[in-house]
């Protein structure tokens, strides 16, 4: 086992870890973690309207926006990269994967919008933020893939489900006390544009 300074989550996450939580906090997960982007949860959003099951339950589990790089050497998956997705593009389906699903972590890169900020902070999940460009590391703290599910959207869409060791670091960006820290750093630049713009000489 990995010796972390950190705050480590493990999955199944419970609230109450979720709402001890602050934006700023630095967290690394260990257990289960699927991937989910843009087509998984279009796919998502039809299942929950059919009142369809899914093929993973994802009560407790940490999300990851990803689209990993993957080959199959004989009847066992290797995972090459697994750079984060920009999140943003799953905003409209996201705060419904928190309230029906029970998701209490995502994880992605770029931060998400309202909705999902407002969901997160009613039923208890937090947005980590794992860094753009860090493909191979991430890869690294995959210890197992479990299996993978709807490989008819492709590799990179399908939903992959693997066992992890130590994942992150993760920046908390949302906490599930309705804070944002990407809200918190545009506020402070209009603040300092506002500034700069009366004050042009300083």
């Amino acid at each position: 086992m990995v010796e972390l300074d950190k705050t480590e989550l493990r999955t199944p996450v419970s609230e109450e870890d979720i709402r001890r939580l602050e934006v700023g906090d630095i967290a690394y997960v260990t257990g289960t973690l699927v991937t989910a982007r843009d087509a998984a949860h279009k796919r998502i959003h039809q299942y929950l309207r059919a009142n369809k099951r899914l093929p993973v339950a994802l009560k407790g589990l940490a999300l990851f926006h990803c689209g990993p790089l993957a080959m199959k050497r004989n009847k066992d998956w290797t995972v090459l990269a697994a750079g984060p997705t920009t999140s943003m593009r799953m905003e409209p389906f996201e705060h419904e994967v928190i309230r029906n699903l029970g998701v209490r972590l995502v994880i992605g890169k770029g931060g998400m919008g309202e909705k999902t900020r407002r969901a997160m902070k009613e039923f208890g999940a937090v947005y980590g933020a794992f860094t753009g460009g860090a493909a191979v590391l991430a890869a690294k703290r995959i210890k197992e893939v479990k299996r993978v599910e709807w490989l008819d959207l492709g590799i990179p869409d399908a939903v992959w489900i693997f066992e992890v060791e130590a994942f992150g670091p993760l920046i908390i960006g949302i906490d599930s006390h309705g804070n944002s820290l990407f809200e918190k750093v545009l506020h402070e630049a209009e603040k300092k544009k506002a500034e700069i713009i009366q004050n042009p000489e300083h």
